[in-house]
């Protein structure tokens, strides 16, 4: 298995996990599902997402959903 990880990849992963961090905590300690799933998720995508481009638009994307989806 060949793993094809370069500065960007490991700098936007960086990056959003910690945002998803921050998500998480949130989440968690105000009892709140959308930015706790959204945390838990920004941590974990930039395992499997090798591509900086798609991993920086996913991570936008996953980082405006708390904003737009209240529950």
């Amino acid at each position: 298995m060949h793993v094809n990880m370069n500065t960007s990849t490991i700098m936007w992963g960086l990056l959003f996990g910690s945002i998803g961090v921050g998500f998480f905590t949130y989440g968690r300690k105000q009892r709140k599902i959308v930015p706790l799933v959204s945390g838990i998720v920004l941590i974990a995508y930039p395992y499997f997402v090798t591509n900086p481009y798609a991993e920086a638009g996913i991570g936008t994307v996953l980082m405006a959903v708390p904003y737009f989806v209240r529950l």
